[in-house]
């Protein structure tokens, strides 16, 4: 069905009584690689950007990524899918136009920009490849649907804390590599706010907007596409604690 409601079947997904769903699902190749490359940006971009950089969308996405591989939990692995495949298609959109001498969003001007290192602007490349391995980490665990209403809640929090406690859109922040702005929870101009309307009214129309028209259809299509997220069988004679 391709409702809402058809989206929550259940609380903690079906369970799989097939033997073969016991063993990992995530390679282990995978896991160290994907590890591997957190160890390297993550201290990186700490050092660069600093700590209030962890608050952007995609990141939040690398840290639960980064549990929901090891621990193989559906739930880690759709939320981040549910909150960036849509957005970072239109950053892989941008980022090509680029390429061309053309320009979308202007949101990947950064990645062009020459104060900033080769190294350093490689390492976020991982917004092109991080929403496939996001999905293919839905095709292996299935998807949760409890992820639409976790990441909503999550990213809506995000915003709230972003729009009051972090660096707004103002030219004295732009340009640097200590992030502003952040989420866009200010508009698109990290160097001026939006004068559309009233900054608070704007905050709350961009949460509906990333609600229903970002995660809102993105869980619709994965719930269509791909099977709901199994609890793999105890193995025989085990009991549930209690």
């Amino acid at each position: 069905m391709n409702t809402l409601e058809a989206g929550f079947p259940s609380a903690t997904g079906t369970r799989d009584t097939n033997p073969a769903a016991a063993r990992s699902r995530i390679p282990l190749t995978v896991k160290i690689a994907y590890t591997a490359f957190m160890a390297v940006l993550v201290p990186v971009y700490w050092t660069m950007y600093g700590p209030t950089n962890f608050l952007y969308f995609c990141d939040v996405a690398l840290f639960l990524a980064l549990i929901g591989l090891w621990t193989e939990n559906p739930l880690l692995i759709s939320m981040p899918t549910v909150g960036i495949l849509l957005p970072q298609a239109f950053w892989c959109l941008d980022f090509g136009a680029h390429l061309f001498g053309a320009q979308v969003t202007g949101m990947t001007n950064y990645m062009f920009d020459p104060n900033r290192s080769l190294f350093l602007r490689g390492l976020s490349l991982f917004h092109g490849w991080l929403p496939f391995l996001l999905v293919y980490g839905v095709y292996r665990l299935g998807y949760d649907r409890r992820a639409w209403l976790g990441w909503s809640a999550l990213a809506c929090g995000l915003c709230v804390f972003c729009f009051f406690f972090m660096p707004p859109a103002e030219p004295e922040f732009a340009g640097k590599l200590t992030p502003n702005n952040i989420n866009y929870v200010w508009g698109f101009d990290d160097a001026k706010p939006q004068s559309w309307m009233p900054s608070q009214a704007y905050l709350v129309v961009w949460i509906t907007v990333l609600f229903s028209l970002v995660y809102t259809p993105t869980h619709l299509v994965l719930a269509r596409v791909f099977r709901p997220a199994t609890v793999p069988a105890k193995p025989a004679g085990s009991q549930d604690a209690g």
